[in-house]
C-alpha cells in the first residue's frame, strides 16, 4: 500500500508516518515528488496490513491510503507519480528529456582499443561508455574479460573523455571492485533473476541497469527491479535487449512493444539494446531508429574500431562510420518527436 501525505506536509510529518510503518513490522519507502510526498509500504505480513491501513488513515498528515493490487509495488506509477530520472552528474541523465546514448565495445580488450573507441563515441555524441571487464560467455573457452585491469582501463578512458562508465557485474564477490570504477552497474540478462545478487546491489548507492532476461515476461522483469528497489536502491534503469524465440535469423527477437508498455506500467526509464537484440550489425541502426521512435529513454549499442578483430560480439558491433550515421539519424528522430511532445503528455500513463 501507499500513504499519500497531505499537501504542505513536512519532513517531520514524513518521519512520523515512517516510524508507525516500521513499528508495525513493515518497510517504508518515501518518495517526494514535485507536489506530493508518498510513502510506500512493503512487507510480507498481509494479516497486519488492515490494521496498519486503519492507523495510517487516522493520522492527520495522511491524505489517503491506497492498496496496490499489482505484484510490483515500487516500480509502478502508484508508488511514484513523477518519472524517475537517473542523474549521473556533469549533465548526464537517463530518463530526462534527451535520448541518452551508451556505446562502446562488448569487451575491454586492451588500452589502445578502449581509448580509441571512447574517443570515437564521445566525438559522435555518446554520453556513456560501455565495456565489459567481466564477461558471461556461453562457452568456457571464450574470452572472459580482463577483470580489474579492464575496469582500470575504463576509468582511464573516462578520465580522458569525460564519458560516464557502465560495466557488467556478474558476481557478488566482484561488487566492491566494480563499484570502485563504474558509474552504472549493469546486470545482464543471465543474472536478471539472480535474486541474491539483486538484493546486494539494492543496498548500494549506485545506479543499476537491469537487462531483461532472455525468456522473461514483463512481469518478471519488473519484479526483478522490485528486488533491487525493495532494498533501498531506487536508481534503476530497465533495458530491453530482445527475448529468445524460435527464430534463427537473429540472435534474439527485439520486443519493441515492451518499451511503451513498460512505460505505461512503471516510472523507471527504459532503454533499448539493439546490438544484443539482433546480433547483426546491419540491423542495429534500423532497430535503434525504431526504439527511439517508440519512446526509448536511451540506446545502448556496441561499437568497435575493428569489428572483425573483436574478441567478442564482432558481428553485432558497429564500425565508427556507421555509429556516426546512427547518431545523425537518432538526432533527426528525436527532433521530430519533440514536435509531438505536448500531444504525448496527454496520454494517461498513470
Amino acid at each position: 500500500m501507499i500513504a499519500v501525505l497531505k499537501h504542505g506536509s513536512t519532513k517531520a510529518d514524513e518521519k512520523k508516518v515512517i516510524k508507525l510503518i516500521e513499528a508495525e513490522g513493515f518497510t517504508a519507502h518515501p518518495d517526494t515528488g514535485a507536489e506530493t510526498t508518498i510513502v510506500g509500504v512493503v512487507g510480507a505480513a498481509p494479516d497486519k496490513k488492515i490494521n496498519l491501513k486503519e492507523k495510517l488513515q487516522v493520522m492527520s498528515v495522511v491524505e489517503k491510503v491506497v492498496v496496490i493490487s499489482d505484484p510490483y509495488k515500487l516500480t509502478s506509477w502508484n508508488f511514484k507519480q513523477d518519472k524517475t530520472v537517473i542523474d549521473l552528474g556533469d549533465g548526464v541523465k537517463v530518463g530526462g528529456d534527451e535520448l541518452t546514448i551508451m556505446a562502446g565495445p562488448c569487451s575491454v580488450e586492451n588500452k589502445e582499443q578502449i581509448l580509441e573507441t571512447a574517443r570515437i563515441v564521445k566525438a559522435a555524441g555518446a554520453k556513456i561508455l560501455r565495456g565489459g571487464a567481466f564477461k558471461p560467455r556461453t562457452s568456457p573457452y571464450s574470452f572472459q574479460g580482463l577483470g580489474e585491469e579492464g575496469l582500470m582501463l575504463l576509468a582511464e578512458a573516462r578520465a580522458e573523455t569525460g564519458l560516464k562508465v557502465i560495466t557488467e557485474l556478474m558476481d557478488i564477490a566482484h561488487i566492491d571492485v566494480v563499484c570502485k570504477y563504474a558509474d552504472i552497474i549493469q546486470i545482464g540478462a543471465r543474472n536478471m533473476q539472480n535474486y541474491a545478487l539483486l538484493k546486494e546491489i539494492g543496498k548500494l548507492d549506485k545506479p543499476v541497469m537491469l537487462k531483461r532476461g532472455m525468456a522473461a515476461t514483463i512481469k518478471e522483469w519488473l519484479l526483478a527491479a522490485e528486488y533491487v528497489m525493495n532494498e533501498g536502491n531506487h536508481n534503476v534503469i530497465l533495458c530491453e535487449r530482445g527475448v529468445r524465440t524460435f527464430g534463427e535469423e537473429t540472435r534474439n527477437t527485439m520486443d519493441l512493444s515492451s518499451i511503451p508498455l513498460v512505460q505505461q506500467l512503471s516510472h523507471l526509464p527504459v532503454i533499448a539494446d539493439p546490438s544484443h537484440g539482433t546480433g547483426r550489425w546491419e540491423l542495429v541502426i534500423p532497430v535503434a531508429r525504431a526504439a527511439a521512435a517508440v519512446g526509448a529513454d536511451g540506446i545502448m549499442v556496441e561499437v568497435h574500431p575493428h569489428p572483425k578483430n573483436a574478441l567478442s560480439d564482432g558481428p553485432q558491433s558497429l564500425k565508427p562510420a556507421n555509429f556516426r550515421l546512427l547518431m545523425d539519424e537518432l538526432d533527426a528522430i528525436t527532433t521530430s518527436l519533440k514536435t509531438f511532445k505536448a500531444r504525448e503528455k496527454k496520454i494517461a500513463y498513470k
